[in-house]
């Protein structure tokens, strides 16, 4: 079998620093405080104290085994919980100046309830004219097409064991695809299954979300060395600013 703190530790194998991380942390070492949605293993918040960010650092995931390998960081406030929980910690409202969701994570939020509930959360936690920052995979290029186990990584894992970890599609309907996730052996026997459900947002759809939650859309890249958006864009990768 393969642990909960083991797949923890295997995602940061398999999600070593990348482009993506640098355009994120371009903006949270120009913010005084910074709140990362869906932190995981707090790698950008990590890295920002070791650049010397001096300022408010605060991560929020639900992921137990993902968070106490963030807390190897002391001199940053990690809390377990969900966007929507934010609005309920009152020492959160207003009191940053960026939130920002690195690795896609914005898809996770699958249903039209869970991103107006999320977003308005997020909202809360914002200081008038900050920021938000995310990005998200783009629907039109269909990725998932290429999530297969004639794709599947290779990896060495932290106890320097060889595992192989592979994706099956279950469904795509409506923009959301439900998949598996299989890390095994090298060999291809199977240590754990996990199932997984992403939604595909458009643009324009992004940006209607946004504005019932009280944000304003203010920059759109379409890759993570800021190059322009169009429907060809792997990325949809937006800066949006609480209004």
């Amino acid at each position: 079998m393969y642990s909960d703190d083991d797949l923890a530790a295997l995602y940061d194998a398999l999600n070593t620093w990348a482009p993506c991380d640098d355009f994120y942390l371009s903006h949270v070492m120009a913010a005084d405080a910074v709140l990362d949605v869906g932190c995981g293993t707090g790698m950008i918040l990590r890295r920002a104290r070791e650049q010397g960010h001096s300022g408010r650092l605060s991560g929020i995931d639900p992921d137990s085994p993902s968070l106490r390998r963030a807390r190897s960081r002391q001199d940053v406030e990690w809390v377990e919980g969900q966007a929507v929980d934010i609005a309920r910690r009152r020492e959160w409202q207003g009191g940053f100046d960026l939130a920002f969701m690195a690795s896609n994570a914005f898809q996770v939020f699958v249903t039209g309830v869970e991103l107006r509930d999320s977003l308005a959360a997020i909202r809360t936690a914002l200081r008038p004219g900050g920021r938000f920052v995310f990005g998200t995979r783009n629907p039109r290029t269909r990725a998932w097409e290429s999530w297969t186990p004639e794709n599947a990584a290779e990896v060495v894992d932290h106890n320097g064991r060889e595992l192989r970890v592979e994706h099956r599609i279950e469904s795509v309907a409506d923009g959301v695809v439900t998949m598996t996730e299989t890390t095994a052996t090298r060999d291809g026997r199977p240590l754990r299954v996990d199932r997984g459900v992403l939604r595909f947002t458009s643009a324009e759809e992004i940006d209607r979300f946004l504005a019932a939650a009280g944000f304003e859309t203010i920059e759109r890249y379409g890759d993570w060395q800021r190059g322009p958006y169009t429907d060809a864009s792997g990325e949809i990768i937006t800066v949006a600013r609480a209004v």
